[in-house]
């Protein structure tokens, strides 16, 4: 079995301030979103170090996996010039008897990245999810060498509960941890 590699985390710095960004609009997907969404996604996929699906898919299947239908719902932030900057999708973690803690998903455009992004749709979803009456929210799979999502949810409130050793394969890393994140809402 390969090593599994540990993290050093680093401090919290400037991350509990958001920096800015030129975002000037988000708002829920639309199935026309799409043709900006899939770009991202596979890039962020491929990249190999943050998300577990398969790098091969076709736009329908990124639109059934990403936009999926409510009770979910799909975010998009887009700057002043069009340009894609990040999506989030938002819902019940799990079925039936689990319907009350809601889960989510964030991609930023790796060109965004460190800009705010990300905390302005995790404040979106955040404010939605407890709208909508969820007790609280779990990230099921946050990579633990993905120091920057890490800093920014606990920052946001988020503790991690446990991690999964060697759970993912990072193109950077090998086997890395994956974690369980929550909230109270």
């Amino acid at each position: 079995m390969p090593e599994i590699y540990r993290p050093t985390p680093k401090p919290l710095r400037e991350s509990a301030t958001p920096r800015h960004t030129s975002l000037v609009e988000i708002r829920d997907a639309r199935p026309d979103d799409l043709a900006a969404i899939a770009p991202v996604f596979r890039e962020i996929v491929a990249d190999g170090d943050t998300y577990a699906f398969p790098e091969d898919l076709t736009d329908a299947q990124i639109a059934a996996l990403w936009m999926e239908p409510a009770p979910a719902r799909c975010l998009v932030a887009y700057a002043a010039d069009g340009t894609l900057l990040g999506t989030a999708k938002a819902g019940p973690n799990r079925p039936g008897r689990g319907d009350h803690i809601a889960t989510a998903s964030f991609m930023v455009s790796p060109a965004a990245q460190g800009k705010g992004v990300g905390r302005a749709l995790a404040t979106q979803v955040l404010r939605w999810a407890t709208e909508q009456g969820y007790a609280g929210m779990q990230f099921n799979a946050v990579v633990e060498t993905n120091m920057s999502a890490v800093v920014l949810w606990q920052s946001m409130g988020f503790r991690i509960i446990g991690t999964v050793p060697g759970a993912f394969r990072s193109r950077s890393h090998g086997p890395v941890g994956l974690h369980v994140m929550f909230r109270e809402l």
